[in-house]
């Protein structure tokens, strides 16, 4: 599946090294991709797993 017209949006937490990561935001699902090698599929995410991870991320889920 061809991803490339999809609006993305790089991390403002994105370091100038390239190790980050892009989302695109469609209707339907959430795309995650790695900057540094768009050729990889992306991962699609369905808006319930996303507002899952995101509160994961709020909450302190996945904190060391």
């Amino acid at each position: 599946m061809d991803l490339s017209h999809l609006p993305w949006k790089k991390s403002t937490r994105s370091s100038g090294n390239g190790a980050c990561v892009e989302v695109a935001i469609t209707d339907d699902a959430v795309y995650v991709r790695d900057t540094k090698d768009r050729s990889l599929p992306a991962h699609r995410f369905t808006a319930a797993e996303w507002d899952a991870f995101i509160g994961g991320v709020k909450d302190g889920e996945f904190d060391r």
